[in-house]
């Protein structure tokens, strides 16, 4: 009964008793769950190609938070080439506050843990259980494998993603998240898990020429870590899901298919060490450089990686860089690294369906290796080489031997200038971006085989790689 109600003199009683009043419905809240911090959003910085008559540019992550101005790292004299109608991928670097799936809600298969966890939002949210899908387990098996990187030094900040490779904290990411894209090579790395708990994280390994890195996050224990799959064995077509924080949101989920495989493309990196003249065409820059948002620049990139991808379909946004790219049964097929947009304005920023990722099997070298040796070895096949399609007179694809370095792994497995090479260890070479990414993807030392055109004749040949210098 309302209060006026009470307080009425007995005679005014109505004849008829009174109705209680229904208690009231308190206002629908609008402000977040508890622990979900919105940084501010930052102005879309400018996107600037270096060929705008390109009908598909590619997209950096941009950093969160607003980076402090700062001179850029000093740009090495570039060997590399351009090869024309070539894909070229912008590294991703962080971002800021978008939209994103909800935080707070019931955890399925939330893993046992003897840690104490802190406050903080939990991994997926499941409102109806009677209508759980197979994205809604995979996301739960997924996503406390998954966390939120925030690096910061002199030239600005950005965030990330990276994936757990065990309990006690060994963590796989993307070189240029670490290391904001060159620009430090000791960055203050702050770490938050899917549960929310944060921790101090220091690089143990980074890998520029296939864009990963190790961090270790100190005194963790009871982590998740991510189950990983063999990208060998993956179809066009294949269900994925992608993991990560874009525009900064942790535990975001997104599907999709394997869009195409053996793809390989070339990204413009200020981290990427001066490989010379070895295994790619001499010549300009890469077609495209992009500004990472790390403050204002004096030039683009001079360097660029090579690295053989999976493409997909799955959303991958600005600060998706260094999360899971796993199949239908949540085992880890990819890092994401890159993706495509159409380029020309700001407005374009963002997943337009062109993502890629780099294989698990690859992942899976090269963190051994960082984490054993903290560094890991890459292959040299021994020769300069061209896209055939742009060589006068040929009338095939594939990668045209330029020339071979003398006592190299090319002359020695009998191979020489003007030799095609159509397809190595298994998988079909289309021009020189293919063949340098499939062989900087295996370790010194590795043994393959090759497949090559020499006078209109296919011919194979057994080849043991050398080991690239640093």
């Amino acid at each position: 009964m309302s209060e006026n109600n009470s307080d009425r003199p007995a005679e005014e009683t109505p004849a008829m008793p009174p109705v209680p009043e229904k208690p009231a419905v308190p206002a629908a809240q609008h402000t977040p769950p508890a622990g979900w911090h919105v940084p501010p959003r930052p102005a879309p910085p400018t996107v600037a190609a270096a060929y705008p008559t390109s009908a598909h540019a590619t997209q950096p992550t941009l950093p969160l938070g607003e980076p402090a101005p700062a001179s850029p790292p000093a740009k090495r004299t570039s060997g590399a080439a351009r090869v024309a109608g070539l894909l070229v991928a912008a590294a991703v670097v962080g971002g800021a506050a978008g939209l994103g799936g909800a935080y707070a809600g019931v955890s399925l298969f939330q893993p046992t843990s003897t840690a104490t966890t802190a406050t903080g939002p939990t991994s997926v949210t499941v409102n109806d259980t009677d209508e759980v899908n197979q994205t809604t387990a995979i996301a739960a098996k997924v996503v406390p494998s998954v966390v939120t990187i925030e690096a910061a030094g002199g030239a600005g900040s950005g965030t990330g993603s990276g994936v757990i490779l065990s309990s006690d904290g060994y963590v796989v990411t993307n070189t240029h998240v670490v290391t904001l894209d060159g620009a430090t090579a000791d960055a203050a790395i702050r770490v938050t898990t899917s549960d929310g708990r944060v921790f101090d994280a220091e690089i143990v390994g980074t890998d520029p020429l296939y864009d990963l890195a190790v961090i270790k996050l100190q005194d963790a224990e009871g982590l998740t870590p991510i189950e990983f799959a063999d990208s060998s064995q993956l179809n066009v077509g294949d269900e994925t899901t992608a993991v990560g924080a874009p525009l900064g949101l942790s535990n975001t989920v997104t599907t999709g298919i394997v869009s195409a495989l053996n793809r390989s493309i070339e990204i413009a990196s200020s981290a990427a060490p001066d490989e010379g003249d070895t295994e790619e065409n001499q010549g300009e820059a890469p077609p495209f450089s992009f500004d990472f948002g790390q403050g204002q620049q004096s030039g683009q990139p001079a360097e660029s990686i090579k690295i053989a991808v999976i493409q997909t379909d799955a959303a991958i946004n600005p600060g998706n860089s260094g999360g899971a790219l796993v199949d239908s049964q949540g085992r880890l097929i990819g890092v994401n690294v890159a993706i495509a947009s159409a380029g020309g304005s700001s407005s374009t920023q963002g997943n337009i369906g062109v993502g890629f990722a780099i294989p698990s099997d690859i992942v899976q070298r090269v963190t051994d290796e960082l984490i054993e040796n903290g560094s890991a070895t890459h292959g040299l096949l021994g020769a300069n080489v061209q896209s055939a399609a742009y060589v006068e007179d040929a009338d095939i694809t594939g990668a045209y031997i330029a020339e071979v370095t003398p006592g190299g792994a090319a002359e020695a497995a009998g191979l020489r200038a003007g030799d095609i090479v159509t397809e190595f260890n298994g998988v079909p070479i289309t021009d020189s971006v293919d063949l340098t990414a499939q062989v900087r993807a295996l370790a010194a030392g590795s043994e393959v085989s090759l497949t090559y055109v020499r006078d209109g004749q296919n011919e194979t040949a057994d080849v043991t790689l050398g080991e690239l210098q640093q």
